[in-house]
């Protein structure tokens, strides 16, 4: 059992010795050491029977795990939150660690390199990360041809889209558009990110009026399908109650199919870490543990406004089986997790899923 908590080594790592060679890494810059993390799974999954072992330890197959919702078949109701696999490199790879579905993304309809470097922080005394990646990606086409590799059916992809950097909100629902355009084949459902604190205006793309004009745009051009996918609008977790109010009428009349609560907070209220090293820090979104509370309020609000008139998926602050069981509880139909999946590693997937069994839920 892992007592202490750390990266993404706990995919691959001899339990016993995960702890010491954390510390050691949270000694080098934490994107790094993801992509490091990420290039030895891929490795580690190449070994002889290594996806046999990874199956059978992680895994829970159950089918009171599986979940009807959206007009998808999910295995089981965890899923790997947007932001972790941005350009559809390790959805295979990540399917062995227990997950019921992945999202992929953020994606932009042309590649960026993101904000500049640093630009990803462990606040390990908070159990959080704080992050200004700024839809780094390598674009729409790259992940599409990576998504052409789709190995594992029973696996439900999500398509996360956001606009470019250069592109000015008054043109953002065109990028949207095109995002949709050409995932449309490759995905089963998508995610409408205007919620991120980390590209330059994009949350005013939450008012009233723009939010609304860019969800009808995105649903009538689902409607021409001979096959509609459902779509979700991704929202952050620093809204009003009276901001609330509106994604629940903006939902209802655009008839989107969902929403994913909670993005990132810009709130650094209820940080352990002493403030000035967060400022020093500079600017980012913070997930983690200081969100646990926050979106579990949210998805609760959203559930017993709208008289659980759509799906939520309740994403932030999981770190631990009951966590997960308390967005569900509050209204989540299904949970997604990312940053306690950088600190606990995979048996945290497992760990929620065998802890839904034993509630019946």
């Amino acid at each position: 059992m892992i007592k202490k908590r750390g990266t993404s080594l706990a995919f691959f790592l001899p339990l016993n010795m995960y702890s010491l060679l954390r510390n050691f890494l949270f000694l080098f810059d934490a994107e790094k050491v993801h992509y490091f993390t990420i290039n030895a799974l891929k490795f580690t999954l190449k070994i002889p029977f290594a996806k046999r072992l990874f199956s059978n330890f992680f895994v829970v197959n159950n089918p009171k795990l599986e979940r009807k919702i959206l007009g998808l078949t999910f295995k089981n109701p965890v899923g790997l939150a947007a932001g972790f696999d941005k350009n559809a490199t390790m959805f295979n790879d990540l399917a062995y660690c227990g997950f019921g579905f992945i999202e992929i993304g953020t994606l932009t309809p042309k590649g960026q390199a993101g904000n500049d470097k640093p630009r990803l922080f462990r606040l390990k005394k908070d159990e959080a990360i704080l992050n200004r990646m700024g839809f780094n990606n390598d674009g729409v086409e790259i992940a599409i041809e990576q998504l052409k590799n789709r190995k594992h059916k029973d696996l439900i992809i999500g398509g996360n889209i956001g606009k470019n950097k250069t592109t000015p909100n008054e043109e953002a629902n065109t990028d949207y558009l095109i995002a949709f355009e050409k995932l449309f084949p490759y995905v089963d459902y998508f995610v409408v990110n205007v919620s991120s604190p980390n590209t330059p205006n994009l949350r005013a793309l939450q008012d009233k009026e723009p939010l609304t004009k860019l969800l009808s745009e995105l649903k009538q051009a689902n409607c021409l399908k001979s096959n509609p996918k459902p779509i979700l609008l991704k929202i952050a977790p620093d809204l009003t109650n009276e901001q609330l109010d509106d994604v629940v009428e903006i939902i209802t009349t655009t008839k989107t199919d969902g929403v994913i609560a909670t993005n990132t907070t810009i709130d650094r209220e209820k940080l352990i870490t002493p403030k000035s090293e967060v400022e020093k820090l500079g600017a980012g979104g913070v997930s983690g543990k200081p969100l646990t509370n926050r979106s579990t309020e949210v998805i609760r609000y959203l559930h017993e406004k709208s008289n659980a008139a759509f799906p939520i998926i309740g994403v932030g602050g999981i770190h631990s089986a009951e966590d997960a069981i308390d967005k569900l509880k509050a209204g989540a139909s299904l949970i997604q997790i990312y940053t306690g999946f950088i600190y606990e590693g995979p048996i945290l997937v497992k760990k929620i899923n065998q802890q839904i069994l034993k509630e019946n839920l």
